[in-house]
C-alpha cells in the first residue's frame, strides 16, 4: 500500500506518533475532520474535472456544427496611373546623358 509515497510502515510510525501526541481522545475527532478535508477536496476536484468536459463538449459540438473553409480570394490588380512610368528602364535613365540617375532611399535626407 502506497498512499502519496509513504509505505504501510512509515504509516504506522506516523499513526503512533500522532497517538503519543494527540491522545487517544483527541485522534478520532482528528481523523474524522482530515477525512472531511479530503473528501471536500476529493468532491472540488470532480466538480472542477466535469465543468471541464462540459466545456470541452461544447467547444466539440461547435466546431462540428460549423466547419471552417478558407476561401484564397486573388489580390485587386492595381491600374497604373498614366504619371507613372511602365517599365523600369524609363526610370533607370532620367537624364538625358542616357546614365543612370541614383534615386534617394527613403531613408536618406535629401540635401
Amino acid at each position: 500500500m502506497n498512499v502519496f509515497g509513504i509505505g504501510l510502515p512509515e504509516m504506522a510510525i506516523i499513526f503512533i506518533v500522532a497517538l503519543l501526541v494527540f491522545g487517544p481522545k483527541k485522534l478520532p475527532e482528528m481523523g474524522r475532520s482530515l477525512g472531511k478535508a479530503l473528501r471536500g477536496f476529493q468532491d472540488a476536484t470532480k466538480e472542477f474535472e466535469s465543468e471541464f468536459k462540459q466545456e470541452v463538449e461544447k467547444i466539440e459540438k461547435v466546431v462540428k456544427e460549423a466547419p471552417m473553409t478558407a476561401t484564397i480570394e486573388p489580390p485587386e490588380p492595381k491600374a497604373l496611373s498614366s504619371s507613372e512610368p511602365a517599365s523600369d528602364s524609363a526610370e533607370a535613365s532620367d537624364d538625358e546623358s542616357g546614365e543612370p540617375v541614383e534615386t534617394p532611399s527613403p531613408e536618406t535626407p535629401i540635401s
